[in-house]
């Protein structure tokens, strides 16, 4: 946990981007494709809001027990069919 966000990012070959999606409430999320892992966050973000989602999302989708994040965030999975 006390590892810089950027170095974490490229020890474990994950690729930060910027989402297109800015509505209020959204904060980011984790997305798997072909043995790769993309974290898209919302633009404009507090880098201190940026750094803690990007860590829940990392730890969730990686299925390392992480604390929960303070409300009113919270990280979910979305099943796609």
């Amino acid at each position: 946990m006390v590892t810089p966000l950027p170095q974490l990012l490229a020890e474990l070959d994950v690729e930060l981007v910027e989402s297109g999606i800015t509505e209020y409430g959204f904060t980011g999320y984790a997305h798997q494709a072909d043995g790769r892992l993309l974290l898209a966050m919302r633009p404009g973000q507090p880098a201190v809001e940026r750094d803690c989602v990007a860590r829940a999302l990392l730890g969730n989708a990686l299925g390392v027990p992480m604390p929960d994040l303070p409300a009113p965030y919270r990280v979910s999975d979305l099943a796609v069919l």
